[in-house]
């Protein structure tokens, strides 16, 4: 059965002074499919400003926000409704010839998945391979979906998480020397590990939700990691399950309802929730604060 939430999420930008503001990409719309359908919108923005939707390479909903005049505050609420239907676990089933590791996808699939196949980041010794290799066994075959839900445990278990606000990610090799980071960082991880693999991945940015935090008394700090702000996971093209949800930041994997996708791209810079620019004093800018709330509608 559907499950409807409704979904705020709001980002407020201050500055001590007046300044103008230049066009904003703006990526909270989820993302609708057969398992998610968005059955109201609402976007609101102060100061004034003129709105286009569009869609990006890989059909990513945009709102392209050009805010009017002078402001000390920028905000932006965008609101959704939305039904999810989660998919079971049980029902998973790939294709017998992508069951083990290696395997190799069609000619007709490599063409689509040729920049989700490609490492995009360096690892000059090795470092990343052999740390991709501890999750495959040389005494007995290595089950596909095996090897990657050991690695989106064992990163959640053996790295510390680390809130970061600031734009950008870390390299993989970063998050392993520092041994923390942040939903992003464990995304893009796993992700290019999963590559050196032979796995094709990708990068999601949404929401998460978390029943701990319906009734008002929790706080995002006591939730599931990523409640209350925006979340990152990854998606592995796996022959005859299509595209299967890993979340490393909370051990969350395939038949987890509580992920809820907004943006894929191929690397984590194309797929920034907001950005955008702004002109004034130098020393104007206060800060940003931005907020995600997920509730479930009652049945």
């Amino acid at each position: 059965m559907p499950t409807r939430y409704d979904i705020t999420h709001t980002t407020v930008y201050r500055y001590n002074s007046p300044v103008r503001f230049g066009l904003h990409r703006v990526m909270f719309r989820p993302r609708d499919s057969h398992d998610l359908r968005v059955l109201a919108t609402d976007l609101q923005v102060s100061p004034e400003a003129h709105v286009r939707m569009i869609q990006d390479p890989n059909s990513n909903s945009l709102a392209l926000v050009q805010p009017m005049g002078e402001a000390t505050e920028l905000r932006i609420v965008c609101s959704f409704t939305i039904e999810h239907v989660a998919a079971p676990a049980d029902l998973l089933t790939l294709e017998p010839a992508a069951e083990f590791l290696p395997f190799a996808y069609s000619v007709q699939d490599r063409l689509d998945l040729e920049h989700y196949l490609r490492p995009h980041h360096d690892d000059p010794q090795g470092t990343l391979i052999r740390w991709a290799h501890q999750f495959l066994y040389t005494d007995q075959p290595n089950g596909t979906l095996d090897v990657l839900t050991r690695m989106n445990a064992h990163i959640g278990q053996s790295l510390k998480y680390a809130a970061r606000d600031e734009e950008g990610t870390q390299t993989p090799l970063e998050t392993l020397e520092l041994g923390s980071g942040s939903c992003r960082d464990y995304a893009l991880l796993m992700m290019e590990a999963a590559r050196r693999l032979g796995v094709a991945t990708r990068f999601v940015s949404g929401y998460l939700y978390d029943d701990a935090l319906d009734d008002g008394e929790a706080t995002p700090d006591s939730a599931v990691i990523g409640a209350g702000s925006t979340h990152a996971w990854l998606h592995a093209y796996l022959p005859g399950a299509g595209w299967v949800a890993f979340d490393p930041t909370n051990n969350l994997a395939i038949g987890s309802g509580r992920l809820i996708r907004v943006g894929v791209a191929r690397d984590p810079a194309l797929a920034a929730p907001i950005s955008g620019s702004w002109f004034g004093d130098a020393e104007a800018y206060e800060g940003l604060e931005a907020t995600v709330q997920v509730k479930r509608r009652p049945d």
